[in-house]
């Protein structure tokens, strides 16, 4: 994260993401400033808060997935959760601390893979050897030879295996493999078990027997588990642990998403009887505050929260006033128009048409966009999202799948392997429900 500047962040998110330049500047700053605080003095460190941003736009405009993309450029550990799986202590449902367990979980991984990374080459090492142990196995009741013969000849035959082993050659030899699951409380007991009290989880884990059992598989599939095995005795899990918390605390990144779903007064029946009580729930978590985990207590401190929502029916001030203080920054991300549209066919490293040319190409099938066809494309993308809904740039997804319905379909059986598709071509597919506003609205 350090060497990303601000504007650099920004370059990497223009390659994904067309437009909205001030949300990314502002999430750029944010991810700048979480360096900047690692530099200053440990006095002043503990004083400077991060600055919480919530992003204000409309459905299909960006904000999740400048979230998204945020991910993975940023070395620190990020987790993406709706404010509406969360419920009042109290109710049945999800509490919102456990926002901050997902954080660490992310986290302890991130680190697991990390220190998993510096110690692969002597895994993968003691993999090999293991893996020759396996296809060249000792007879029962052998003995090690005390004659040097013996032993070289021994030597000269696990030389040899080595030798395939690197070349690929045994790739799809079976090998027997004895394997451990260590049995989660999520996964036995299932969401039940999300909501037990953090030291019955640990306690009810202990309790679980682990499942061994012995696997016949190929060598290309031994070593991956053969390596995960010698990994995990060469790193310390302590340290594991103490860096993923200290990495939760200093550095992580929570994005909030649907903030507006949990706006409203507060009701005291009905379905928004909780509402309000996930905004209390969650002030504390964001001011700062210690969470129990399996892993020990986390602090909250300097978690940086980007909450987003629609407000459609609510605005940020519907907040509680609290919750609404801690977060300074508000970013509004503007509506897509139809330039907007066009750039996002043809610009983003992963624009639509060029995954439908793709996707395409994989039958043989060479797809080419003409430039009526992207306009006519955006201009239909852009008015049926004036006369219905507006749900940004996902309309453009319904559109190219109606265009392409009968291309994907016909795809495997053409003869001619070259299309070009045009505005006509565009313009004729949808005919009907562009003629129909009705037909539109559940077509398109």
């Amino acid at each position: 994260m350090h060497h990303l500047t601000p504007r650099q962040i920004v370059a990497e998110l223009d390659r994904y993401i067309v437009g909205q330049a001030d949300a990314k500047r502002a999430v750029a700053v944010a991810i700048r400033n979480r360096w900047r605080r690692q530099q200053l003095p440990e006095a002043m460190r503990q004083d400077v808060s991060p600055k919480n941003i919530i992003m204000i736009g409309p459905t299909g405009v960006g904000k999740t997935e400048i979230a998204r993309r945020l991910a993975g450029l940023v070395a620190a550990p990020f987790v993406k959760v709706e404010a509406t799986k969360y419920t009042e202590v109290g109710y049945h449902g999800r509490d919102v601390e456990s926002m901050v367990r997902d954080l660490l979980d992310t986290a302890m991984q991130l680190v697991r893979e990390e220190m998993t990374e510096s110690v692969k080459p002597e895994a993968e090492r003691q993999v090999e050897e293991r893996l020759i142990d396996l296809l060249l196995p000792l007879p029962a009741g052998y003995a090690v030879p005390d004659d040097d013969e013996a032993k070289q000849k021994r030597e000269r035959n696990r030389d040899k295996i080595r030798e395939q082993l690197r070349s690929g050659s045994l790739e799809e030899r079976l090998v027997e493999v004895n394997t451990e699951d260590r049995p989660t409380v999520a996964g036995v007991l299932g969401t039940a078990g999300m909501g037990m009290d953090i030291e019955f989880q640990n306690m009810f884990e202990k309790m679980l027997p682990v499942k061994r059992e012995s696997k016949r598989v190929p060598v290309a599939d031994a070593r991956k588990l053969l390596l995960a095995q010698e990994a995990e005795k060469l790193i310390d899990k302590d340290r594991i642990t103490r860096a993923a918390i200290e990495r939760t605390e200093q550095s992580g990144i929570i994005f909030l998403d649907e903030i507006d779903k949990v706006c409203g007064t507060e009701s005291k029946q009905g379905p928004d009887v909780s509402r309000q009580g996930v905004q209390r729930d969650l002030l504390p978590i964001v001011e700062g505050s210690t969470v129990m985990t399996k892993y020990g207590p986390v602090k909250t401190d300097h978690v940086l929260f980007i909450a987003a929502g629609a407000f459609h029916s609510s605005k940020p001030s519907d907040l509680m006033p609290e919750l609404q203080g801690r977060f300074p920054i508000r970013v509004e991300l503007q509506d897509l128009t139809k330039d907007d549209f066009v750039r996002i066919l043809k610009e983003p490293q992963n624009a639509l048409t060029k995954q439908t040319s793709a996707l395409l190409e994989t039958e043989g099938l060479q797809v080419d966009f003409a430039d009526d066809a992207i306009d006519a494309i955006a201009q239909i993308a852009f008015d049926v999202n004036r006369r219905t809904m507006n749900i940004g740039a996902r309309r453009l997804y319904t559109i190219l799948e109606r265009v392409f319905e009968e291309i994907s379909f016909n795809a495997p059986d053409l003869e001619e392997k070259k299309i070009r598709v045009t505005g006509e071509l565009v313009r004729e597919r949808l005919g009907e429900a562009l003629k129909d506003e009705d037909l539109s609205k559940f077509i398109l």
